[in-house]
C-alpha cells in the first residue's frame, strides 16, 4: 500500500510536471488571446427628408452611409419622402408616439407650441451656429428658443419662355400688373398658349397669394398682427381671379402644380410662371434647350419692387431615445462645405451658410444676385403658430375663389378668423 502510494504520488509529480513544461512552451510560442471591447452603445437617429427630386435620395443615402463608417456608433434610420405625404407620414409618427429624430419641413412653431421639439441652442455648440445667416435663424426663434435651424432657401421670379415672348413681339418681362395683364393677352393670341400660369393647387397656393399680396403693399402679419384681409391683399387676390376670369391663365390653375406648369412651359404652352431659382435646374435637366428669361414678381402699379423668399428647416422632435451628441455630430456633418454644397448644387438652392454662400457666390454671380434678394425679401410667418392652421385652411379656397362661389373679400375674412381664433 505504502510503495503503491509513494510511486503514485511521484508519477503524479512527474506527470504534472511533463504538462506544466508543455504548457509553457505553448504559451512561449502562442500571443495573449486578445480581449475584444465590448461595442459601444448604438445612438439612432430618426431623419425624415423630403424629397425635392430624383436625386434627393441617392444622395442623401450616400451621405449616410458615409457618416455610419465614420462614425460606427450612430444609426441614422433614413426616411425620403415627396410632399405630398410629408404631412401624413410625421402626423402618424407623433400619433404612435414615436416622433422622428429630426425632421425636414417648412413650418414648425406648432410643434414647438406643444412643447414637442428640442432647442438647438441644446445640442449645437454657438461656433456652429453662427454659421448660418442670422436673419434666417431669427424666423426660425419661437418664444425666444432655437427650434428650428435653416436647411434650404429660395428666391422667387418671373421666369417666361423667350421663343413665345418673341413670336408675341414682346421684348422685356412684366414688372407691374397692368403690364403682365397686357403681356397675358399679347400671348393668349398664339394658338393653343396661355399667357400666365398660376398655381392655386394645395402645394402652392399659399405663395401665390403671397406674391400678389406683398405686390399689393399687403402681407400676412402688421405691426405683429394677423392682417390676411387688409385691402391690399383684397386687391390682390381681385387681380388672379380678373385674369382668370378674362382667360389669361391656365384654365384650371387649381389643378396643375407648379411643377406641371414648369413643364407646360418648357412644352412652349405657356409663357410664364412665378418659381423658384431651383427653376434653372430643372429646366436644365428636362428640357435643356429652352431659351427662358427671368424678371422680377409683378407689382401693383405705383409700388416700388418686392422680392419673396422661403426658407425649409430642421426641428428635432423630443423622443425617448433622444442623444443630443449624436445629433449634433451627424447635423455638423450634413452641413460641411462639400457634403451642403452637393445638396445645394443638385437642388438648385440657395446655401443658408456663410461658408458655402460666399464659396458658390464668388464663382456664380446669379447666385450672389439672388442671395442678396433674400437677404431684403418677404417670408412666410413660419414662426406664428397658427400659420399650419392658416395654410391647411386656405388650400381649400383655390376654385372656390377662381369658380366665383367666394368673393375675394369673403374668403380672405374666412382666413383672417381661421388666423386670430384663439390660440
Amino acid at each position: 500500500m505504502g510503495s503503491h502510494n509513494r510511486y503514485s504520488t511521484s508519477f503524479k509529480r512527474v506527470t504534472c510536471s511533463l504538462l506544466l513544461l508543455a504548457l509553457t512552451g505553448c504559451f512561449q510560442k502562442q500571443s495573449p488571446p486578445q480581449i475584444s471591447e465590448p461595442p459601444g452603445k448604438q445612438a439612432l437617429i430618426k431623419f425624415v427628408a423630403t424629397e425635392y427630386s430624383m436625386g434627393t435620395k441617392p444622395l442623401l443615402e450616400k451621405l449616410v452611409r458615409e457618416f455610419e463608417s465614420q462614425n460606427p456608433t450612430i444609426n441614422v434610420e433614413l426616411q425620403v419622402v415627396g410632399w405630398d405625404i410629408l404631412d401624413g407620414i410625421y402626423s402618424n409618427m407623433l400619433a404612435q408616439n414615436e416622433p422622428p429624430d429630426l425632421l425636414n419641413v417648412d413650418y414648425y412653431s406648432h410643434f414647438a407650441a406643444e412643447g414637442l421639439l428640442n432647442d438647438w441652442e441644446d445640442i449645437l455648440p454657438a461656433s456652429f451656429r453662427s454659421n448660418f445667416q442670422p436673419y434666417l435663424m431669427k424666423r426660425d426663434r419661437y418664444d425666444g428658443k432655437q427650434y428650428a435651424i435653416p436647411y434650404v432657401a429660395s428666391v422667387r421670379n418671373l421666369y417666361y419662355n423667350k421663343k413665345l415672348f418673341q413670336m408675341a413681339g414682346i421684348n422685356a418681362a412684366p414688372s407691374t400688373w397692368s403690364q403682365l395683364i397686357d403681356t397675358s393677352r399679347q400671348i393668349g393670341s398664339l394658338p393653343d398658349v396661355k399667357g400666365f400660369g398660376i398655381d392655386m393647387t394645395d402645394d402652392d397656393i399659399q405663395a401665390y397669394l403671397s406674391y400678389f399680396f406683398f405686390g399689393a403693399g399687403g402681407g400676412w402679419m402688421k405691426d405683429g398682427r394677423w392682417a390676411i384681409n387688409q385691402p391690399a391683399n383684397v386687391e390682390g387676390l381681385e387681380l388672379l381671379k380678373s385674369m382668370y376670369d378674362a382667360g389669361l391663365t391656365d384654365e384650371e390653375p387649381w389643378l396643375t402644380t407648379r411643377d406641371e406648369k414648369q413643364r407646360s412651359l418648357g412644352d412652349d404652352n405657356l409663357a410664364m410662371i412665378i418659381s423658384g431659382n431651383f427653376f434653372s435646374s430643372v429646366v436644365s435637366k428636362e428640357y435643356p434647350d429652352l431659351e427662358w428669361g427671368k424678371g422680377p414678381l409683378p407689382v401693383k402699379d405705383g409700388r416700388p419692387p418686392t422680392t419673396f423668399g422661403a426658407q425649409d428647416v430642421l426641428v428635432s422632435f423630443k423622443t425617448a431615445h433622444s442623444d443630443p451628441k449624436a445629433l449634433s455630430t451627424f447635423i455638423q456633418f450634413l452641413y460641411e462645405d462639400k457634403n451642403y454644397t452637393q445638396l445645394i448644387q443638385q437642388e438648385g438652392f440657395l446655401p443658408v451658410t456663410r461658408t458655402v454662400e460666399l464659396r458658390l457666390a464668388s464663382n456664380y454671380p446669379e447666385v450672389q444676385a439672388d442671395l442678396n434678394d433674400l437677404a431684403e425679401a418677404n417670408f412666410f410667418p413660419i414662426e406664428q403658430q397658427r400659420w399650419g392652421i392658416v395654410i391647411d385652411a386656405v388650400r381649400n379656397l383655390g376654385s372656390a375663389v377662381l369658380e366665383g362661389r367666394y368673393s375675394p373679400q369673403k374668403a380672405l375674412d374666412e382666413l383672417q378668423a381661421v388666423a386670430e381664433d384663439t390660440e
